[in-house]
């Protein structure tokens, strides 16, 4: 398979800026900049960009980063479904972000584009793809759900019809909390280890795919934010909201193929976890009260549902 990473690059880079000027003209607040590189003959060596808000108009905490790295050996958590690259060096870039809202009414989002390149010695270049967006809200309503899959959709229609129902349901099965037997959210899209033979198209046709997946996020999201963000709220839905990104950072710390293959490659750890919730509870055992809007996202929301196609009798609130 012929790669050009230069190319990637430069999608990548060009992606996070196109997302920061949007997300800041939303905030009315810029993102801090903090670029970093790694010392040639380490673990790990590369570079990256790190963007971040903290204490927005609108976002609470919220962060968009590019790295580009190369390491000696992939780590575990890379080699889950190719266990006959282990050991082999590797290359790896992406854009990753999430945004915590402070109005409860906005959901939390989080996106993720990326390629790796598996290098075995004496043998050509493993490449794929991965990535993906998936929505959490805090409290439900189906016009923004249906919204953010349908884009989903669209993004991923040209590439061919079976993408978008593979990948949704790939979405709804990788971010589900085993423990707790619950989504996080209300899903998306994700998919991994995504590569195309040079019949199908090989590393551009695949690449393509990835640019409309990235392509996407802003039309899928920003449309929520503007209907929601100048929703009233008091102590009752932040606290519920600080409660629910306890289930954020349970998933992220636990399941997240992208968080363990940061920590694990030896990565930037306050990149890596830029991703965690500024405020957060637990109690123990807690249930919402039956009828109230807190039970409804459990009950209507927090399972899987084919929210691209369904008609629902709420659908335009």
């Amino acid at each position: 398979m012929t790669i050009n990473t230069l190319v990637v690059r430069d999608y990548l880079l060009g992606l996070q800026q196109q997302i920061i000027t949007a997300l800041e003209r939303a905030d009315g607040q810029a993102f801090v900049t903090d670029a970093w590189e790694r010392e040639p003959g380490g673990r790990l060596e590369g570079d990256g960009l790190t963007r971040l808000i903290e204490e927005g108009a609108l976002f609470e905490r919220g962060g968009c980063n590019f790295s580009h790295v190369r390491g000696r050996v992939l780590p575990p958590s890379a080699t889950q479904h190719r266990p006959e690259l282990a050991g082999a060096p590797f290359e790896a870039m992406g854009v990753s972000l999430v945004l915590h809202p402070h109005n409860p009414f906005v959901p939390t989002v989080h996106m993720n584009v990326r390629m790796f390149a598996a290098l075995p010695a004496g043998q050509a270049p493993v490449v794929w793809f991965g990535g993906g967006m998936d929505l959490t809200p805090y409290y439900g309503f189906e016009r923004d759900a249906q919204h953010f899959h349908q884009t989903c959709e669209a993004a991923l229609a040209p590439h061919g019809a079976e993408l978008y129902p593979r990948f949704k349901s790939w979405c709804d099965e990788y971010f589900f909390l085993k423990h707790r037997g619950e989504p996080r959210g209300i899903g998306g899209i994700f998919f991994d280890d995504f590569a195309l033979a040079e019949e199908q198209g090989g590393f551009d046709a695949a690449f393509a795919m990835l640019r409309s997946v990235g392509d996407a996020f802003l039309p899928a999201y920003l449309p929520i934010v503007e209907r929601r963000q100048s929703y009233a709220y008091g102590e009752r839905e932040r606290d519920f909201q600080a409660y629910r990104r306890g289930r954020y950072v349970e998933f992220n710390l636990v399941f997240d193929r992208g968080t363990l293959f940061g920590l694990q490659s030896g990565g930037r750890t306050e990149s890596i976890l830029m991703s965690m919730p500024p405020q957060v509870k637990w109690r123990y055992d807690w249930q919402p009260e039956a009828g109230t809007p807190e039970a409804r996202l459990y009950t209507d929301f927090l399972r899987p549902r084919d929210w691209a196609h369904e008609q629902a009798s709420h659908l335009w609130l």
